[in-house]
């Protein structure tokens, strides 16, 4: 792991270095209060909570499928949080901590895995973009719509979520290339989770994620994506850079996939226990719980109110989860232009004669 930029060690103590690569990130935390440091890890309880209940709301079968992201928390809520409103972020599939920070209702989130919406919250309403299942496109769309934002004169950037199985895609290189060319005002965030399904990361790249950008022209950093802290102030850093009109960033988190890659996949057919006894010791929640009681902010009062809040949560979730209304056949014809033309319309008249016939 080669310039790894760290600002709180696994062990939970904050590093103090004046020289090394965390040297030129600790400023843009530096007014973070201990108020602010209970805020990072209440949205990271909550998350990794709802998190939990998509997995038992699968398995139970009330979802069709559930893509965990535990062991991402610090990646996702350290950079959803250095996000400003007028920012515009595009996902994957998994960046459940990223749309929490960004305001969108998870009970959208969990319609999308239900079958009862094709993702119903509204990307401009909460700077968020809805999912992309198709892996690596979203960095096309983001490239688009950052080059968008400098002809038009904006002022925000823009955020692109992808994984390291992503990386190896043709559209994420594409993006790349076209963000470099055109200056766009873009951060692609790759989080290197280390498996793409069954592929592990080692097979994938003969260099690190991160020093790939050389190639196109733009700058990149590498961060510990288990550290809250530490990606807050890489992410504010590359935001930053991108809003100044110095082109795309590339920042590589490095994570840790802790669950299967979906609930179709089963990890323990390629995956060996012992690098995941390993990678549980970086738990992100734990770290900065621990960072937190060794200062004497966290209390067990305090500790016990956020769990009590994200069981809360997470209970008012899974009854409006299992409330969801099964939409209309033809809902399925809603949202394919702003104004249905008439192949459209005809086809949704088809639609409905069919299933009224075979019903």
């Amino acid at each position: 792991m080669t310039e790894l930029v760290q600002l709180l060690t696994p062990d939970g103590r904050r590093t103090t270095s004046g020289s090394g690569p965390e040297a030129e990130y600790q400023a843009f935390v530096a007014e973070v209060t201990d108020d602010d440091l209970v805020g990072l890890l209440r949205d990271m309880t909550v998350v990794r909570r709802l998190d939990d209940e998509g997995t038992a709301l699968q398995r139970q079968g009330e979802l069709s499928l559930w893509a965990s992201l535990r062991g991402q928390e610090a990646a996702q809520v350290g950079s959803g949080r250095a996000l400003e409103p007028a920012d515009m972020a595009f996902p994957s599939y998994r960046e459940h901590g990223v749309a929490w920070c960004r305001g969108v209702d998870p009970l959208k989130l969990f319609g999308l895995f239900r079958g009862t919406s094709l993702g119903a919250w509204d990307p401009a309403e909460h700077g968020f973009a809805l999912y992309a299942i198709v892996v690596g496109s979203q960095t096309l769309h983001a490239t688009g719509y950052a080059m968008g934002v400098a002809r038009d004169g904006g002022e925000g950037a823009v955020i692109s979520y992808f994984g390291d199985g992503a990386s190896s895609e043709g559209d994420v290189n594409e993006a790349f290339g076209w963000a470099s060319v055109f200056g766009a005002p873009l951060v692609f965030f790759c989080q290197n989770n280390q498996w793409a399904i069954s592929e592990p990361y080692r097979r994938q790249s003969r260099v690190p994620i991160y020093q790939r950008a050389r190639g196109f022209g733009f700058p990149s950093v590498r961060v510990d994506g288990n550290d809250v802290l530490a990606t807050l102030a890489v992410t504010r850093w590359a935001l930053r850079q991108a809003r100044s009109g110095a082109g795309p960033v590339l920042v590589e988190a490095l994570t840790y996939r802790i669950n299967p890659h979906t609930t179709a996949d089963d990890p323990s057919r390629y995956r060996p226990a012992d690098e995941l006894s390993t990678w549980r010791r970086r738990d992100p929640i734990d770290r900065l719980r621990t960072h937190l009681r060794a200062r004497g902010v966290l209390t067990d009062e305090l500790e016990a109110s956020i769990a009590a809040e994200a069981d809360s949560t997470a209970a008012d979730l899974r009854a409006r989860c299992l409330a969801l209304p099964d939409p209309p056949g033809d809902a399925l014809f809603d949202h394919v232009q702003v104004e249905e033309n008439n192949l459209v319309a005809a086809e949704r008249a088809a639609f409905v004669s069919l299933r009224g016939a075979l019903l």
